[in-house]
């Protein structure tokens, strides 16, 4: 049975209430903030600066995420053997100074595509223990009867983020250009830096590793979550869902930046739409999970991602007016925004609470790190595809792959996941 007391209960502001949560959740606001204008300048960047083809923009897509190729399985090894409070410090402060690094180059008159794909697998790698460690550090900064409200609030935060830093990212690319705004992203991260070293909370000493050896962690690792009954089919499914999401969103700024002509500011409102959005699906997250439950919550979400790709193909298509497209274009990423609004808290609030402390680094990592390779997969697909047969196939591979990750969550026990008293 849901335990509707222990989520249910939690009035919106009380995990707000918890001094250090109040001051991650600002980090993270802040950094969320300067990595959505990214969201805007780094395409603009790629494909207006730099001239890039659809499948260089596959490439730059796919550099963020290679690193997980190699380094995410042994992250969280180290993650769990690590104290995660100064692993995020330094972590931040390394991604500010390559994200720096950007418009330094620039300036310079030397930033090639080559170079802004080196600058950005050593960001990626800092994100594969970044990201990871904080998933994994949320549980020692707020007790767990909090996870699932925290996790929203966290959501909440960022798709306010996704909706202010597009928009005024997209303005200030058309007044400032794309290199400058990751200067402001860099900022960001000095800034996280700053207020996680502020997060004081006592941290236990991490657990001995059961077993000796880094692969023997790693396998105990990824039978842990992929032998659970409920966690494996969920990660299994996410995977999936991480090829089409990575093809969509490779194949959506040319589509929208080259075929519809959209401009840097339009893109840029097409983003915070999708911020919008995702804010409402946040804020209806905890209701929704408590009303149906984690697995049937799930299994919904990912019964809606295919209506917004094969809207998207259908635009994508001969016959439609580049304005009727737009319009279907913003319905669609307005859909698919209050879908993974609802659905990330509650897939990841789950996971956190059903891991054990000493397994948490390992799992989180091998699940992104799984994740991002599929990711990768999902970008290279999607850059190829629609330059070789067009941005309709390419949406419509995207779809398939979709429906392949809801057909995984409602055939197995995860449509019926719940957490137990």
């Amino acid at each position: 049975m849901t335990s509707r007391r222990t989520r249910g209960q939690a009035r919106a502001d009380e995990v707000l209430r918890e001094p250090m949560f109040a001051k991650f959740w600002t980090a993270s606001t802040i950094s969320s903030l300067g990595s959505a204008a990214t969201t805007v300048a780094l395409p603009v960047l790629v494909v207006r600066q730099l001239g890039a083809s659809n499948f260089e923009i596959g490439l730059v897509n796919a550099a963020q995420l290679v690193p997980y190729l190699v380094l995410g399985l042994f992250a969280g090894v180290f993650i769990d053997r690590w104290r995660r409070r100064p692993l995020l410090i330094r972590a931040s402060i390394g991604r500010a100074v390559l994200l720096g690094c950007v418009p330094a180059f620039w300036a310079a008159g030397w930033l090639s595509l080559p170079l802004l794909v080196a600058l950005l697998i050593g960001f990626g790698a800092l994100n594969v223990f970044a990201i990871a460690g904080a998933q994994s550090f949320l549980p020692a900064v707020v007790p767990r009867r909090h996870l699932f409200r925290a996790n929203a609030r966290l959501d909440q935060s960022d798709a306010v983020a996704q909706t202010l830093g597009p928009a005024a990212g997209g303005a200030l690319v058309a007044a400032l250009g794309a290199p400058l705004i990751l200067l402001i992203d860099a900022i960001s991260y000095l800034v996280d830096a700053v207020l996680i070293g502020r997060v004081t909370v006592d941290e236990p000493e991490p657990a001995a590793p059961r077993r000796a050896g880094i692969a023997a962690a790693i396998a105990e690792g990824m039978q842990w979550i992929y032998r659970h009954p409920t966690l494996g089919p969920m990660t299994v499914s996410s995977h999936v869902w991480f090829v089409g999401n990575n093809a969509m969103l490779t194949v959506m700024a040319p589509f929208a930046l080259r075929q519809l002509g959209l401009s840097s500011l339009t893109f840029g409102l097409l983003f915070a739409l999708l911020g919008v959005t995702t804010l409402i699906g946040a804020l209806l997250s905890p209701r929704i999970g408590d009303l149906l439950g984690v697995g049937p919550s799930i299994v919904v979400c990912r019964a809606g991602y295919p209506v917004a790709l094969i809207m998207l193909a259908v635009v994508a298509g001969h016959g439609v007016t580049p304005t009727t497209a737009a319009v279907v274009v913003f319905v669609a990423l307005g859909l698919w925004g209050l879908i993974s609004g609802i659905e990330n808290p509650n897939e990841m609030g789950y996971r956190q609470t059903v891991t054990p402390p000493e397994f948490l680094g390992r799992v989180n990592s091998t699940a992104r790190s799984a994740n991002r390779t599929c990711a990768v997969l999902g970008a290279l697909a999607g850059g190829a595809v629609s330059g070789a047969f067009g941005y309709r196939t390419a949406f419509l591979l995207s779809a398939s792959a979709l429906v392949a990750a809801f057909v995984i969550a409602v055939v197995t026990p995860l449509r019926s996941a719940r957490i137990e008293t």
